[in-house]
Parts: structure tokens; C-alpha cells; sequence
């Protein structure tokens, strides 16, 4: 089951349950739109994959399974994320 996480990642922008911004890969790493588009061009900084955007739980499962209330914010290393990016910024995520 996703955590669903609160927040983004890299800017702090409040990601709620049903945010339609929510961007994650496949380790459950949160971003947002702009960040993932302008700031990481759909390369994860943690794994290198690739975002799709995030489901929302449906309400009457959120008391049963809460979201996640802890809020990560970690700017990603630069020299690690610039060889991510461009080993794989031009590479479809599918293809990685």
C-alpha cells in the first residue's frame, strides 16, 4: 500500500491525499509537478526513475489506511543527481 506522503520532497509544497500536483516513481519518492518537469526533468534524484502521478485514496479507506503525516524535505546532491540526469534525461522512463 503507498504511503500517500504529505509533502514534496525537494520544494516543501504541501502534496494532501487529494492533490492532483503529487508526482512519485516507484520507490514511493513524492514530488511535485514543477519540481519533477522544471527542477528534476523526470528523473528521480534518489533512484533514477522515472514519476507518474500519484492515486488518491478514496475517503471512506483513509481512516482504516491514514496517510502519511511525516514530511521529508531533502535537496538532492548535485554531483550525484547531475550523473542521474544525464545518464538519463533523455532516456523514456520506461527504457531506463
Amino acid at each position: 500500500m503507498l504511503e500517500i506522503k504529505p509533502n514534496c520532497e525537494s520544494c516543501g509544497i504541501d502534496l494532501p491525499n487529494t492533490s492532483t500536483l503529487a508526482m512519485i516513481c516507484s520507490f514511493e519518492c513524492t514530488f511535485c509537478y514543477s519540481c519533477v518537469h522544471e527542477k528534476l526533468h523526470n528523473v528521480c534524484p534518489n533512484c533514477g526513475g522515472g514519476f507518474e502521478k500519484r492515486p488518491v485514496r478514496p475517503k471512506d479507506m483513509l481512516e482504516k489506511y491514514p496517510t502519511s503525516i511525516v514530511r521529508f524535505v531533502q535537496q538532492p546532491d548535485l554531483n550525484q543527481f547531475t550523473i542521474l540526469l544525464d545518464k538519463y534525461k533523455n532516456i523514456p522512463a520506461e527504457k531506463r
